[in-house]
């Protein structure tokens, strides 16, 4: 590292190491960007632009069955990268940032379940998680594996199929999935879903009521790895700012918060989280 980088990344240090001490506790809010450095790829460029097609929506993967066809067939190429993935030193250095009593809750807008590999254990996923299924119809639940491993039994010709890994268990897979066999629900043959709120769904309330109640405690918002461009997220950046709680941003390019900012680090997140 040169001699100006270095010195660059010691002042960054310092500066996010004061807010950290300074706010804390904090609500630390992720997203994308804090896991691409564990092989997950993230949504969105430096100006905060799709990078790709924009991923399934809720209404359509409810009523189209090509539409679920697609999805569980690229999940099984896509699915076990998410699922073998390990914690990079950011999210370890926030699991130790809540041990040492300087994060009172983490919310994180991934469903990789990183944040609790790592050891956080005050955390809300905004959005869900990716390792888990739910049936749409009866409510039946059950672990990402089982489908995984019941899909790949039904469509054996699809066992060697290699693309590119794309966000969330996706893939960029283009083919006829008119064929593929998507199997139901055990108990009642239902449509099964991941247990992640999809475009065009609504995180469920009671998830925003337990954040916007931790910011109200909070004396700073952290925001690692997130865009901000889902208004998702942004509320409560947005809220953090409404009601004078300092908000620091840790993400390359541009955020939607970034005229809200107390301050902010356009730099890689692993790095600097691991410098402080």
């Amino acid at each position: 590292m040169t001699t100006v980088l270095q010195n660059c990344l010691e002042q960054q240090s310092g500066e996010l190491t004061a807010f950290i001490h300074r706010n804390a506790p904090l609500l630390v809010l992720t997203g994308a960007g804090i896991s691409t450095d564990s092989g997950i790829p993230d949504y969105r460029d430096s100006h905060g632009n799709w990078k790709r097609k924009q991923p399934v929506q809720h209404q359509d993967f409810m009523q189209s069955a090509a539409t679920r066809q697609r999805y569980w067939a690229r999940s099984l190429v896509g699915w076990p990268i998410m699922q073998q993935a390990q914690p990079n030193l950011a999210h370890h250095k926030i699991a130790e940032l809540e041990h040492r009593g300087l994060v009172s809750l983490l919310v994180t807008q991934n469903v990789d379940r990183l944040h609790q590999k790592a050891g956080s254990t005050a955390v809300v996923d905004l959005h869900g998680r990716a390792d888990e299924l739910v049936c749409m119809s009866c409510g039946y639940t059950e672990q990402r594996a089982l489908m995984h491993a019941r899909c790949s039994a039904l469509n054996p010709s699809l066992g060697s199929l290699s693309a590119t890994v794309a966000p969330d268990g996706d893939a960029d897979l283009e083919m006829d999935f008119s064929d593929f066999i998507v199997p139901g629900c055990p108990q009642c043959d239902g449509i099964l879903k991941p247990d992640v709120v999809f475009f065009g769904d609504n995180v469920p309330r009671p998830r925003v009521d337990k954040v916007f109640e931790a910011l109200a405690g909070s004396r700073g918002l952290l925001v690692i790895g997130s865009s901000l461009m889902v208004f998702s997220g942004f509320r409560f950046a947005r809220q953090a700012h409404q009601a004078n709680i300092p908000l620091a941003l840790l993400t390359q390019g541009r955020t939607r918060a970034d005229d809200l900012a107390s301050i902010k680090f356009d730099t890689a997140i692993a790095p600097l989280l691991g410098s402080i």
